[in-house]
C-alpha cells in the first residue's frame, strides 16, 4: 500500500530540515544554521489524525550553481520532486522573497503537482504581514508556519491531507523489511555501495570525505525481498571530529545502529584494517546488532589469492567478531553483491531464530558435561536450566545457583557451544542469569 509522498523543497537555509523533523515527529535530519547541510534525500513518515504520508527532506536548491557537489545535490532534489505527489515550497518569512526563491518557484511551476507555500520563521501573528510579498509568486495556498516552534504546522498537514487522501490502513501488520545500517570510516565506499545495490544514484558520492551527513534510508528490493539500507556518515576518530557538524553527523550515525537489525561494517580493502575500523565494529557489537564484515574496493587489490590473508587479519584485529561472515565487494564494479545479500539473508534469519527450551537445554547439558565449570572465589556454578527470552539479538536466561560464580571465560565457552549447536552466524548472543535454588531438573555439573 503506497502512502502519498510529500517533498519539502526550497533554497538553502530556509528551515526545510527543521520542518521535516517536525512533520515526522523525530530528529532524523541534521539541523544547523549553515547553508548546504542537507545533501541527500531523507525519507520519513508523517502521521496526523489517522492520515499518513511519506515526507522527503531535500537539500537547498540552487539552480545556478556549477559546483560538482551542488550538481549532485540538485539531481537528488529533482528526483524527490519527480517521486512526490505534492510539494511544500519553504521560504524564509524573516528575509522575505529572494531572487533564488523566484528561480525555485519557476521550476516548481513547471511541475503539474500541488504546491503549498510554507512561509517559515513566522513566530508570531504580528509577523504575518511579511507574507504579502510571497503572494506575488502566484502560488496558493500560502501558509505561515514556525517549524521550530510548531506554529501553523497542523494547518499545513490538514491542507496536505485535503489534497492527498491517504489509503485506508489495514488491520493486519506485516513484518517490516530488514533494516541494514551501512557503517565505516570516511571514504571506504559506503555510499557507493548503497548506490550499487539500489541501482541508482540514491545518495551523493564524492571523493571529499564527509560528503554524507544525515543517515539516509533507502528502500530496496533484492530477489523479491524488501530491505532498507541506512547510509551513514563516516565515523572519524574522536580527535579528528573537530567541527560541530561532524560531531552531530557522528551521533546520527551511531543512532542509526539503534534502529537497524543488521550492520554492514565496511572496510577499505586497499588500506587494510585500521584502529577506527575496530572501534566502529565495536559500536555495532555493543548495540546488539548482527554484523556482516564487508571488504570493499576489492577490485583494486587485484587478486583473489589475498582473500584468506584479509580474513585472517580481520579475525586477528576483530576477535570479538569471529562469528561475523566476511564478504568481498566492489561497489564501483558491482561485484560481490549477490554473495552479500545471500549472507545478509542467512544472518537475518539467525538474528530472529528461536530455539525451543528442550533443544536449548540439551545443548547446555552437552556443554556442561563436556567441560564442567571451575570454581570462582570458592563457588562453583550450577546451571539448572535455560530458556530463550528474546531475539534480535538472541537472548537466553539461565537459572543458576549463584550468578557471581560465572567466570567470563566460561560465559564465552557457553556462547561458543550455542553457536556450534545452533549457528547464529553474525549474531551477538546475550546470556542473562537468574538465581534459583537447586531442583531435580538441574543440568548435570
Amino acid at each position: 500500500m503506497r502512502l502519498p509522498v510529500v517533498a519539502v523543497v526550497g533554497r538553502p537555509n530556509v528551515g526545510k530540515s527543521t520542518l521535516f523533523n517536525r512533520l515526522i515527529g523525530s530528529r532524523r535530519a541534521i539541523v544547523r544554521d549553515t547553508p548546504g547541510v542537507t545533501r541527500d534525500r531523507i525519507h520519513g513518515v508523517c502521521e496526523f489524525g489517522g492520515w499518513r504520508a511519506t515526507v522527503i527532506d531535500t537539500g537547498g536548491l540552487d539552480p545556478g550553481s556549477e559546483e560538482p557537489l551542488a550538481a549532485q545535490v540538485r539531481k537528488q532534489i529533482l528526483a524527490a520532486i519527480a517521486e512526490a505527489d505534492a510539494l511544500v515550497f519553504v521560504v524564509d518569512g524573516r528575509e522575505g522573497l529572494t531572487a533564488l526563491d523566484e528561480e525555485v518557484a519557476r521550476i516548481l511551476r513547471r511541475v503539474s503537482k500541488p504546491v503549498l507555500v510554507a512561509v517559515n520563521k513566522v513566530d508570531a501573528r504580528g509577523q504575518e504581514s511579511a507574507m504579502a510579498d510571497v503572494y506575488r509568486l502566484g502560488m496558493e495556498p500560502v501558509l505561515p508556519i514556525s517549524a521550530e516552534h510548531g506554529r501553523g504546522v497542523a494547518e499545513l498537514i490538514e491542507a496536505l491531507a485535503m489534497r492527498l487522501p491517504a489509503p485506508a490502513v489495514g488491520t493486519e501488520e506485516e513484518p517490516g523489511p530488514l533494516r541494514i545500517a551501512v557503517v565505516g570510516r570516511p571514504n571506504v565506499g559506503k555510499s557507493s555501495l548503497v548506490n550499487a545495490i539500489a541501482g541508482q544514484d540514491r545518495v551523493v558520492v564524492d571523493s571529499q570525505p564527509g560528503t554524507t551527513r544525515d543517515a539516509v534510508d533507502t528502500p530496496v528490493t533484492v530477489g523479491g525481498r524488501p530491505y532498507v539500507l541506512v547510509d551513514t556518515a563516516g565515523l572519524r576518530r574522536k580527535g579528528r571530529t573537530v567541527g560541530a557538524l561532524d560531531k552531530l553527523a557522528a551521533v546520527m550515525a551511531r543512532r542509526s545502529l539503534e534502529r537497524a537489525d543488521l550492520a554492514l561494517v565496511v572496510v577499505d580493502g586497499t588500506e587494510g584494517i585500521a584502529t577506527q575500523d575496530a572501534r566502529i565494529a565495536g559500536y555495532a557489537e555493543a548495540a546488539g546488532r548482527a554484523v556482516v564484515l564487508v571488504v570493499n574496493k576489492w577490485d583494486l587489490v587485484g587478486t583473489v589469492d589475498r582473500a584468506p590473508e584479509m580474513v585472517r587479519t580481520l579475525r586477528e584485529r576483530l576477535p570479538f567478531l569471529a562469528h561475523a561472515p566476511v564478504v568481498f565487494t566492489s561497489a564501483r564494479a558491482g561485484t560481490g553483491l549477490d554473495a552479500l545479500f545471500d549472507t545478509i539473508d542467512r544472518v537475518g534469519l539467525d538474528y530472529a531464530k528461536e530455539v525451543s527450551t528442550g533443544e536449548l537445554n540439551r545443548a547446555l547439558t552437552a556443554a556442561v558435561t563436556r567441560r564442567p565449570p571451575a570454581g570462582v572465589h570458592g563457588k562453583t556454578l550450577k546451571v539448572f536450566y535455560g530458556t530463550q527470552t528474546g531475539t534480535r539479538p538472541p537472548t537466553f536466561l539461565l537459572f543458576v545457583n549463584d550468578p557471581a560464580a560465572l567466570h567470563f571465560s566460561y560465559e564465552r565457552y557457553l556462547v561458543s557451544a550455542l553457536r556450534e549447536r545452533f549457528g547464529f552466524v553474525g549474531c551477538p548472543l546475550r546470556i542473562r542469569l537468574r538465581r534459583r535454588r537447586a531442583s531435580r531438573s538441574q543440568l548435570p555439573t
